[in-house]
Formats: structure tokens, C-alpha cells, sequence
């Protein structure tokens, strides 16, 4: 008996331990670690892989089982996600909430740090808007029924936006306001962040005449939109700050920004899409976002680089080479996480 107390001493001493080394040390940049592949390597290489390289935070766009298991005791953070088509009987019932919970997080919230769960991801505007809310609703309820204390969110793209420039100007969209309304309301209230991704790289394909490639890639140096007596001299500032003033105005003074997705292809025949700019994109991003916004500054953004690997399920052209690694766990380019 007295050795199996000791070995539960020294487990419960390593897990304090260790659990403060990773909580109170969380990096601002993670990575998103998307599935959309057939020739990805297994999940306990990938988290191997985001551990050499010192990667201490992940986004996980739905609860693979497989991936939940090869990061438990890896020391990294995670978001959660749902699948979209999960939405509507998590806003419909509390019993399939409680469900998930017991099912995509009591079996390893002992030995994996669950940042926040992300109810759905870039549906709003769109069919399945309405069922946000009360997903995140039922969620939150059931995590604490369960006793966990993890922040619920949901993950939006900038289509939520209407007005955008200058940033002061920021609005949600009137397709969009219905629901980001509320759910800023229920963020605010609870002190959750809001999810948003962020890609400088389609507002410059989109409009390659007014936006400058250099504003995008974060290699301006010089002022290029002065708004008020804020000064812009990158999109993604830009972009986040925007949100920022889009949650004030809807009841979410205090809802912080998560950006949940930002990042740039190598490749793909499309405008800018290059192994360089992609190197150059998010190294700047990783060196940048400790600083925090023109609206927030000081104040480090949490940022998830999209994505770990190329992924040739997803569409042609440059959705399959957002990835900072070849499935066979060659790098496109290197990153300094450091």
C-alpha cells in the first residue's frame, strides 16, 4: 500500500507540475490541425510533430477520436469544435448536449487542457445560423452539469461583417446581426471570446487594385489607413480591430477575439499564392500579434496559423496548400515559433 501512495504522490505531483507548466506558459500561436486528407500521417505523429516544433496550442475542428486520444498528457491546448451538422440537435436538446459532453470530453479532460468548444464553424449568415445560440447554450449548461468550467463559443468568418473600412466603421452585416446580437450579448455575459477567422489573403485577391500586397503580408512600415487618430499599416489590424468595434456596438464591449484561422497558400495558380509570401505571412503574423491591435494594444492575440498540412480533400487550387507541412511531414516553408 505504501508504494501504490507514493506512486499516486508522484502522479498527482507530476500532473500539478506539469499542468502549470503548460497552462501558465500558453503561447499566443497554435495551429489548426485540419483532417480533410487522405494521406495525413496518424495522429500521434502529428502531435509529435506540434511538440518538436513547440507548438503548445491546437484547433481541432471536430472531436476525432483518434486525435483526442493521441493528445492526451501532450501538454497541448485545444479547441473543440462540433460538426456543423451537429447543430441543430445540440440547440435542440439538452440530453444530445449532454451526450457530447460525455462523450468528446469526459473521457480525456483529465489529461487534455480544453481551452474553449467551438459550436459550429463559419455558418452565419446561412441555414444553420439560428441553432448558434442555443447550441452554445445547451453546451455551456451541460459542461458545467458535468463540472467543467470551459469556455463556449462559436468560430465566424468575416462574411458576419458589413461595414469594415475604416475599422471605426465596423458592423455586423444585416444578414448577420439577428444572430451575432445575441450571441454577443451571451459572450459578454459570460466572459467568452468570440472565434473569427481571418484571412488578409482573400481581401487582397478580392480587391488586388486598392489593397496592396505589402499591407496584407504585414510589409508596409508606413501608415496606410489612418482612421481617426489610429493608424493602420497592416489588414489584419485592420480586419480584428473592425470585429472589435462590430461587438461594441452589439453588446460585447468586453468580448475579446480569438482569431481562430489566419494564414496564406504557397501555391495554387492564384494572385500572390507563393511558398515566400506564405513564409513571409506568417512569420510576420507569429513576430506580430504578441503586440496586440491599434484598438487593443499591448493586448496579445490569441492566433491559430491555418493550417498544419496540406489537405488534398479540399478544393482545388489554393485551399489545398494553406499547410506549413507536406503530408509526409516535410516542410513548405519554415516558421519560427520560437
Amino acid at each position: 500500500m505504501g508504494r501504490i501512495r507514493c506512486g499516486i504522490c508522484e502522479v498527482a505531483i507530476w500532473f500539478l507540475c506539469s499542468s502549470f507548466a503548460i497552462f501558465a506558459g500558453v503561447e499566443a500561436i497554435g495551429v489548426n490541425y485540419g483532417l480533410l486528407g487522405d494521406n495525413l500521417p496518424s495522429p500521434d505523429k502529428v502531435i509529435s510533430l506540434y511538440k518538436s516544433r513547440g507548438i503548445r496550442s491546437l484547433r481541432l475542428f471536430n472531436p476525432d477520436q483518434n486525435a483526442l486520444h493521441a493528445l492526451k498528457g501532450s501538454g497541448i491546448s485545444v479547441i473543440l469544435g462540433t460538426l456543423n451538422e451537429d447543430l441543430q440537435q445540440l440547440a435542440s436538446s439538452q440530453s444530445y448536449a449532454a451526450t457530447w459532453v460525455q462523450t468528446n470530453v469526459a473521457p480525456f479532460a483529465g489529461s487534455v487542457h480544453f481551452k474553449y468548444i467551438d459550436a459550429g464553424n463559419e455558418v452565419i449568415p446561412g441555414n444553420l445560423a439560428t441553432y448558434v445560440l442555443p447550441a452554445m447554450q445547451n453546451l455551456d449548461a451541460a459542461l458545467k452539469d458535468a463540472g467543467y468550467s470551459i469556455p463556449v463559443t462559436t468560430a465566424v468568418s468575416t462574411e458576419v461583417l458589413g461595414d469594415s473600412y475604416p475599422p471605426s466603421q465596423g458592423t455586423f452585416s444585416d444578414s448577420a446581426s439577428s444572430y451575432m446580437e445575441p450571441i454577443a450579448a451571451f459572450l459578454e455575459s459570460k466572459s467568452y471570446p468570440l472565434l473569427v477567422n481571418v484571412y488578409p489573403y482573400f481581401s487582397y485577391t478580392s480587391n488586388t487594385k486598392e489593397v496592396h500586397l505589402d499591407y496584407a503580408l504585414f510589409n508596409a512600415h508606413q501608415t496606410v489607413v489612418l482612421d481617426g487618430g489610429v493608424q493602420y499599416s497592416n489588414l489584419f489590424d485592420a480586419i480584428v480591430d473592425s470585429v472589435y468595434v462590430a461587438l461594441e456596438k452589439s453588446g460585447g464591449p468586453s468580448v475579446d477575439v480569438v482569431v481562430s484561422e489566419t494564414g496564406w497558400p504557397s501555391g495554387g495558380g492564384a494572385p500572390g499564392a507563393s511558398v515566400e509570401n506564405a513564409r513571409i505571412y506568417n512569420n510576420n503574423v507569429v513576430a506580430h500579434v504578441k503586440r496586440g491591435t491599434p484598438r487593443r494594444p499591448g493586448k496579445e492575440l490569441e492566433t491559430y496559423l491555418f493550417a498544419m498540412f496540406n489537405e488534398n480533400q479540399k478544393p482545388e487550387g489554393v485551399e489545398q496548400n494553406f499547410g506549413l507541412y507536406r503530408p509526409d511531414m516535410t516542410e513548405v516553408y519554415h516558421v519560427d515559433f520560437s
